[in-house]
């Protein structure tokens, strides 16, 4: 673990003249599975302060026996976090209500972010629950079809998207700090706001969650030789099916409205599919359409230039959602000045 120098020390009741004076890299990580548990890894590789909790006794221990100090009482965590520090959400959307309420018993001004795949339902419980908290949503585009604390590696963002919220209204101080945690993890940061957030993780996340659990269903109803014959386009086309049911339906059911939309465009995609090659035999359309997709996706990053912009700037949550929703990504952050890539 790392301690902090004295210059790191900082107060809660300081007033900093900008979005950067903390240099706190204190971290609580309340929920150790595989993207807590990753976090608290990653952070601790970093040099950041870690503790965390979590309510399986299991997990507390094979923690605490790797060198991390971690309690099985989330209570006990908050108590003992500094003003300074940022606590990390990294449990199911359905556990957020209830850990907020303990936050809001016992660090109800802390400074907060969490990892969960939705952001709208989380900005609005903690806007009922712990409304003094300095909160700023996160959520690192990284995983695997594993679950728990011994799938976690403190590598698993490396190379990653991590949003950070950028609605107005943000804390750019607790912005910088989350911004340097994902950035510390090796992942790079993509400015978003909720609601354009939850929009897009229905696309490509939540969908094609659904899609690979109808298409395992599928080829399993295809008998033995369909599963005997299963290849590279099944398996990577199904990858996630592999994830915990009650983890997919509780960030799929979260985003139901966005995922709805997602939804329908798929359906009508496949309608015009099934009806070309019921008509005419042939799927050029859809094959073609979804091959350039493909291509524009592989080459995203292939024009990319950088700028700077600084947090201390009037507008710049503005600025920072124009970089995310361009393609764009934050790639380091000295001071105040973001070094932003553009897409």
């Amino acid at each position: 673990m790392t301690k902090r120098t004295d210059m790191e020390t900082y107060r809660a009741s300081d007033t900093p003249k900008n979005p950067d004076m903390s240099p706190c890299r204190d971290l609580s990580v309340i929920g150790l599975g595989l993207i807590g548990g990753s976090l608290l890894r990653a952070a601790d590789a970093a040099g950041w302060k870690v503790r965390g909790a979590t309510r399986s006794q299991a997990t507390a221990a094979a923690a605490r026996d790797a060198g991390f100090d971690v309690t099985s009482s989330i209570e006990d965590l908050l108590v003992g976090t500094a003003g300074d520090a940022l606590v990390a959400l990294a449990v199911p959307l359905p556990a957020v209500v209830d850990v907020l309420a303990m936050l809001a018993r016992h660090a109800p001004r802390c400074r907060l972010t969490d990892v969960v795949s939705v952001k709208q339902p989380v900005a609005a419980a903690v806007a009922r629950r712990t409304p003094q908290a300095r909160y700023v949503g996160g959520h690192p585009m990284a995983g695997t079809s594993a679950s728990g604390w011994s799938a976690g590696s403190a590598t698993l963002f490396n190379g990653a998207s991590w949003v950070v919220g950028s609605d107005e209204g943000a804390d750019l101080e607790v912005w910088a700090q989350v911004a340097r945690l994902a950035l510390d993890c090796g992942a790079h940061v993509v400015p978003a706001g909720a609601a354009e957030h939850d929009a897009a993780v229905a696309r490509v996340s939540h969908l094609p969650h659904v899609l690979a659990a109808v298409l395992a269903s599928v080829g399993a109803d295809g008998g033995p030789l369909a599963m005997a014959l299963g290849a590279g386009s099944f398996t990577d086309g199904t990858r996630v099916a592999a994830s915990a049911p009650e983890l997919v339906r509780a960030m799929c059911e979260g985003n139901r409205d966005a995922l709805l939309d997602a939804v329908d465009d798929a359906l009508g995609r496949l309608g015009a599919a099934r009806g070309s090659l019921a008509s005419t035999g042939a799927l050029a359309a859809t094959l073609e359409t979804g091959h350039r997709a493909r291509q524009a996706f592989d080459a995203r990053h292939d024009r990319d230039d950088t700028a700077d912009v600084d947090l201390a700037t009037p507008g710049v949550l503005h600025q920072l959602r124009k970089v995310g929703q361009s393609g764009g990504r934050v790639v380091a952050l000295e001071g105040t000045r973001c070094r932003v890539v553009r897409a």
